[in-house]
């Protein structure tokens, strides 16, 4: 299966603690975070990974390459503009003739077991599923409301994190037919433009035990350097 790495972010909020980096080459112990993502997806066999590029593309097509060095094939799909993450999405369409696909956050990592994520999504038969978790209690999230059939009845705002809420993980599993529900301008969001238009096609949320580690801020980057050393032994 390809896989799709929405990695076109600037990192604006991490200029105090990075280069002037696209924010996905920040690095973890040595490494772009950006790597740890694509080697969680040769982990679970993945083989053909997109990235999706905008800021300062070169560092990350100068640095990965085709893959080669890590053992699968990467190509790029490049933005001369923002997109957003479902722009970003969109304008990759051609290059997924798969009939489903994986897409992930470039900014963030969850440990996932994607044998289990996959035969999850097949037998749910909706257009998405993605991987929800928990909150961690000292940040705020938008909340993933599910049934207790794991079918997703809506995304809430921003709410200070409950025992009982679920937050998108930012890894998912997508129907090649949900381009066809895409917006028709080009930049646009997955999270609040497309997915809770395609609520009543099936989407469903697979719970997971992982905690989210993203880079989005500085504080985060800091745990992240922590925390991913670990994760990425497992």
């Amino acid at each position: 299966m390809k896989a799709i790495i929405l990695a076109g972010g600037k990192g604006t909020r991490l200029r105090e603690v990075i280069q002037d980096i696209p924010k996905p080459m920040a690095l973890v112990d040595g490494k772009p975070f950006l790597e740890y993502l694509i080697l969680q997806l040769k982990k679970w066999k993945v083989d053909e990974v997109v990235l999706s590029v905008g800021y300062k593309r070169e560092i990350i097509k100068n640095y990965f390459g085709n893959g080669n060095k890590l053992g699968l094939s990467i190509t790029y799909s490049e933005e001369n503009e923002p997109l957003g993450t479902g722009g970003a999405l969109k304008k990759a369409a051609s290059m997924i003739q798969e009939s489903h696909f994986i897409v992930m956050n470039g900014d963030s990592i969850c440990p996932v077991d994607f044998h289990q994520f996959y035969t999850f999504h097949i037998q749910k038969g909706g257009i998405l599923s993605m991987v929800i978790t928990r909150p961690l209690p000292e940040n705020s999230y938008g909340v993933v409301e599910v049934n207790s059939e794991n079918r997703i009845l809506a995304f809430l705002e921003k709410v200070n994190s409950r025992k009982e809420s679920f937050i998108n993980a930012g890894i998912y599993i997508a129907e090649r037919r949900i381009f066809d529900h895409m917006p028709a301008k080009n930049s646009f969001s997955l999270e609040y433009d497309l997915f809770p238009k395609i609520l009543p096609l099936g989407c469903y949320g697979l719970q997971t035990v992982s905690q989210v580690i993203d880079i989005g801020t500085p504080e985060r980057y800091v745990k992240a350097l922590r925390k991913l050393s670990n994760i990425s032994s497992q």
